[in-house]
C-alpha cells in the first residue's frame, strides 16, 4: 500500500529523494510532464481541456519533521537540534532512526520538566564512546521519529509523518483519478515546508498560478488537548477559512463548499489558531495569489503517532478532484 510506504520511508526537512523517488514512480504514467528543480520539488503538470481554463497550482509537502546531530560528546552521547517543529515531551523517551537505520533512544541530561529547548536532549544509540559512535553518525546526520503504521478501529490510522505525506498520497490519487480535467493543474510536492514553506516559496514564482491550494493537516480539536476549535476527526474534509498564516480567498472557500454540497461531500469548515501550510507562501507569491486548502483533520499531529481517518481521507481526495474540474470565474 503505497500510503504505508510513504509515511514509513525517510524524508526529514531538506532530505526528501527517497519521498520523491516513491513519488515520481507512482505518478509517472498519469501526467504530462515532470520537474524537479534546485531545491528537490517535485512538479508535475496535468494540462487542462476547458475554454477558459485556469492554472492551479495544488501543494503537499514531502518533507517530516525531525532531528540532526550537532555533536558528539566524548561518552557517546549525540546532541541534537530540531528540523521543524518538535514538542519536548513527546520527544523525550521516543525511538529515532537515523537515514542510514542507525537506531537511538532520545534522552535528557536534566529532568524533563526543566528542559526548556533541545540542547538538554540526546540521543543514546547505545554506545560509551565518541569514536564508537562516529562510526554510525556525524554530526550534520538526521533522524527521525519511528512510528509505525497501524489500522485503528472505525477507519482511523496511525503512523509518523501523515503531516503529509497523507497529503501526497492525495496528491496521488488525485492524479490517477482525473482525466481531461477543465483546469491545467500543477501537482507540486514540495520540500522544507516544516522549516518555512521553502519548496512552495520557488514552486509558486515558477508557475505563476491563477489559484493555488495547500493540501496539508489540520490539528484536531475533538479529544482532551490544549487546543481551541471546532475540527473532529470523522466530520469531513476540511476546508481552511484561515490560520496564524493565510486567510483564504472568499470566493475559492465559497466554491468549495459548493462543490461539496454538488456532490454530497461530507465537509467541516477548518479555522485554528497556530499553524500554517503552504498556502501562505503561495499567496504572497508574485504579485498575489488568491488561495485556498483542502486538510484532513489530524490528532498528535508532530509526534510519532498522529491519528487520522480514511473516511476524511476519501471525502478530501473526493472534494480535490471534483473541485479541480470545476470552470473558475473571478475578479480581482
Amino acid at each position: 500500500m503505497i500510503l504505508k510506504e510513504l509515511t514509513q520511508v525517510f524524508g526529514v526537512s531538506g532530505y526528501e529523494k527517497e519521498v520523491r523517488d516513491i513519488i515520481k514512480e507512482a505518478i509517472k504514467d498519469y501526467v504530462d510532464e515532470i520537474t524537479i528543480d534546485a531545491l528537490g520539488n517535485l512538479i508535475a503538470y496535468k494540462k487542462g481541456t476547458g475554454a477558459n481554463k485556469k492554472k492551479i497550482m495544488l501543494a503537499s509537502h514531502m518533507d517530516e519533521i525531525g532531528l540532526q546531530v550537532t555533536k558528539v560528546e566524548e561518552n557517546g552521547m549525540i546532541k541534537v537540534k530540531p528540523l521543524g517543529f518538535l514538542w519536548i515531551p513527546t520527544t523525550y523517551m521516543s525511538r529515532v532512526k537515523f537515514r542510514n537505520g542507525t537506531i537511538g533512544i532520545v534522552s535528557s541530561t536534566i529532568k524533563l520538566e526543566d528542559v526548556k529547548d533541545f540542547t538538554k536532549l540526546y540521543v543514546d544509540i547505545g554506545l560509551k564512546s565518541k569514536e564508537e559512535v562516529l562510526k554510525y553518525v556525524k554530526v550534520g546526520d538526521t533522524a527521525t521519529y519511528i512510528g509505525e503504521y497501524a489500522e485503528l478501529k472505525e477507519s482511523n490510522i496511525t503512523a509518523k509523518a501523515l503531516d503529509d505525506r497523507i497529503g501526497c498520497y492525495m496528491l496521488i490519487e488525485a492524479i490517477k483519478k482525473l482525466e481531461n480535467q477543465y483546469n491545467d493543474i500543477y501537482f507540486v510536492f514540495t520540500v522544507q515546508e516544516e522549516v518555512g514553506c521553502r519548496g512552495s516559496k520557488v514552486t509558486a514564482q515558477r508557475i505563476k498560478p491563477d489559484l493555488g491550494i495547500a493540501v496539508d493537516v489540520t490539528p484536531a480539536h475533538d479529544y482532551p488537548c490544549d487546543l481551541e476549535g471546532s475540527n473532529s476527526v470523522g466530520d469531513g474534509t476540511a476546508i481552511k477559512v484561515s490560520d496564524t498564516s493565510v486567510i483564504c480567498d472568499e470566493y475559492l472557500v465559497s466554491e468549495m463548499v459548493k462543490c461539496c454540497v454538488e456532490n454530497n461531500i461530507k465537509y467541516q469548515l477548518d479555522v485554528i489558531y497556530v499553524g500554517g501550510t503552504d498556502a501562505s507562501s503561495m499567496n504572497l507569491s508574485n504579485f498575489g495569489v488568491k488561495v485556498a486548502a483542502i486538510s484532513v483533520v489530524t490528532r498528535y499531529a508532530h509526534g510519532p503517532n498522529s491519528l487520522v481517518s480514511m473516511k476524511d481521507v476519501e471525502a478530501s481526495i473526493e472534494l480535490l478532484t471534483k473541485y479541480v474540474d470545476r470552470e473558475f470565474s473571478f475578479e480581482y
